[in-house]
């Protein structure tokens, strides 16, 4: 059988148009933390594909590393989302938002009255930049705070908030939610031993490192339902100064067969080396698909040939798709037909206002003469 990506698929528990998968990506565009008519409008334009993953959403007040993210903890932040999921559905796709908390990679700007960002420890991301405002009062990337190390009560707490937000985004309209656990981000800090120096049942051996992971998919599950839930993981990355350790295989194997027995949506994973981080070795997607037989999305430096080639060899079931949406928001459209994609242009990437973001044109077919 020939899996074509265009084609409408039974995906697991997911009924989509095609297997193409917009990835979550920051844009930065909500000053007060609200979505609004704008951020509907930009992501019903990419709605050619068949999931849409939203840009990482906080889920605490606390959670934030960078300026205008939109959040989920708060009723109006609830009702903004809500244009947002009608505008996509109207498209007949399927949209997911994902929950984000930064934990360490974040700075005192972004944090409620200056206070210290939160972490498994208190190890600085001294290689990795938020973005807030530097000491002068000017915008842009500054070198993460110093962070204070999480209490075993706050700890359960973090993990209460991730069940908090799901529970929003249900209310907002989303179909599902995919926890962050990637990146470099607080659920991967608990997981790298470099970073993680607790001596509570959250630090230690790979299941206790595992544990904060996996009791907020737990939380989670028991807030909405497991078939409301996916993650994402990022194995072999680097962002966030995490280095490598020893362990990394074992872990990733110890999280699959984990996750597999909570029968989530998906697991989606990230090869990082498109972020100019490392590349997942070579074997690797094939070893993790021997430890979970659920459904795997893909992304990073994806294009059709690769996502087709894997998808009938079984070893991923969608493909995902990130920065090329930006600047091509009818991405589907244009890889179905082999049309040239037009070359994205990061320094609109984030900021507020609409260029760049909402203002990208649709591809127009050469007239005939």
């Amino acid at each position: 059988m020939n899996i074509n990506i265009f084609e409408p698929a039974n995906v697991g528990s997911l009924q989509l148009k095609n297997r193409i998968s917009m990835a979550p990506m920051t844009r930065a565009r909500n000053a007060n933390g609200i979505p609004n008519d704008d951020n509907g409008l930009y992501y019903s334009q990419r709605a050619g594909a068949g999931l849409i993953i939203t840009e990482g959403t906080a889920i605490s007040n606390t959670a934030k590393g960078v300026l205008y993210i939109p959040g989920l903890y708060t009723q109006e932040q609830v009702e903004g989302w809500k244009k947002v999921t009608g505008a996509v559905h109207k498209q007949g796709s399927i949209i997911y938002t994902q929950l984000w908390h930064v934990g360490r990679v974040s700075h005192t700007s972004n944090q409620p009255g200056g206070v210290a960002p939160v972490g498994p420890s208190d190890i600085q991301a001294v290689n990795s930049y938020a973005w807030g405002y530097d000491e002068s009062g000017k915008e842009g990337p500054v070198i993460s705070s110093k962070p204070r190390a999480l209490a075993t009560a706050e700890v359960k707490q973090v993990i209460k908030d991730y069940a908090n937000a799901a529970v929003n985004a249900m209310e907002a309209g989303f179909d599902g939610v995919e926890l962050h656990g990637a990146n470099g981000y607080l659920i991967e800090q608990f997981l790298n031993p470099f970073v993680n120096n607790r001596t509570d049942e959250y630090g230690g051996s790979i299941e206790n490192r595992s544990r904060f992971l996996l009791e907020a998919v737990d939380a989670t599950i028991a807030a909405v339902g497991n078939n409301k839930v996916g993650i994402r993981l990022t194995p072999y990355g680097g962002l966030g100064d995490l280095p490598h350790y020893d362990e990394i295989e074992a872990t990733y194997q110890y999280l699959a067969t984990e996750l597999a027995k909570r029968n989530l949506v998906y697991i989606h994973l990230m090869d990082q080396q498109s972020k100019g981080s490392h590349a997942l070795p070579e074997g690797f997607l094939e070893r993790f698909r021997t430890w979970y037989k659920g459904v795997i999305i893909l992304a990073g430096s994806m294009d059709r040939e690769k996502s087709e080639r894997l998808i009938n060899a079984g070893t991923i079931d969608i493909a995902g798709f990130g920065e090329p949406f930006i600047s091509n928001p009818d991405l589907v459209e244009r890889l179905q037909n082999n049309w040239p994609l037009t070359p994205p242009d990061r320094s609109l990437h984030y900021g507020l206002g609409n260029h760049g973001y909402t203002d990208w044109e649709t591809y127009r077919q050469p007239e005939l003469v």
